[in-house]
């Protein structure tokens, strides 16, 4: 049988999501649990990668296991057996051939910035504290959506067969000294919601106008766009699945 398991972590500690050779990872720490609480080698398959130190707010994985499950029980027993940092909120069966990577519609991310000196903060937000654009910085999301080729945006030597991706939703928040970009699309290429998020940076810096987007998305050239934001700021908020992969057991 194949189970899903919805969780959250807090990216801190992690090399990322995916298993590293000489680094411990979010996937790491969540097969060791499973598979001693279930008694038999689990191995799990993530909705995708996240980078060193990103968080995930919903994160889903997939795995099989020959027999049913009390799925409740694993809830409690993954909480009690896992760090802190990692809570599992649902575990459920799912169709034989679902996949949490490739039946995923969408995917949800945000990303923190503090405009002020934060004690709080500075593990979870970037800290800009020069002023920024945020109304230039809103304009210059709704280029996005006007292009679907996005490789100007993804990490140089990334091998993927295609840079195309789908943005649904692209915008700037303001609430007292925090700024939220929220980002939705059918699929991200590696880095890219970063260097998204340093373009505008500099778009709300004056460094650049919004209308210079459409030359760097059009260039496609990784060196036109921004630097890239620091990752403790980067949220995977809503993974979104059909209806139907659900099943009752």
């Amino acid at each position: 049988m194949r189970f899903f398991i919805e969780f959250s972590y807090n990216g801190k500690a992690y090399h990322g999501w995916q298993n590293q050779p000489n680094a411990i990872s979010v996937q790491e720490v969540l097969e060791k649990a499973l598979s001693t609480i279930l008694k038999t080698e689990i191995s799990v398959m993530g909705a995708g990668r996240t980078d060193a130190g990103v968080h995930a707010s919903q994160m889903f994985a997939h795995f099989d296991f020959e027999t049913e499950i009390d799925t409740k029980d694993l809830v409690y027993k993954l909480n009690s057996f896992l760090p802190k940092d990692i809570a599992v909120a649902d575990v459920f069966g799912v169709n034989a051939e679902a996949h949490t990577r490739f039946d995923a519609l969408s995917r949800t991310y945000h990303y923190k910035i503090s405009t002020a000196k934060n004690v709080f903060d500075y593990d979870f937000a970037y800290e800009v504290r020069l002023p920024l654009n945020v109304e230039a910085m809103n304009d210059a999301c709704k280029i996005l959506f006007e292009y679907r080729d996005f490789q100007c945006f993804s990490k140089s030597n990334t091998e993927v067969k295609t840079y195309y991706c789908d943005i649904r939703e692209a915008f700037w928040t303001q609430s007292s000294n925090q700024l939220v970009f929220t980002i939705k699309a059918d699929r991200f290429l590696r880095n890219m919601v970063r260097a998204i998020v340093g373009t505008m940076v500099n778009i709300g810096l004056g460094k650049l106008k919004p209308e210079d987007l459409h030359e760097i998305i059009v260039s496609k050239d990784r060196s036109k766009a921004g630097f890239s934001v620091p990752a403790h700021g980067l949220y995977l908020v809503e993974i979104v699945y059909p209806d139907t992969l659900k099943i009752d057991i």
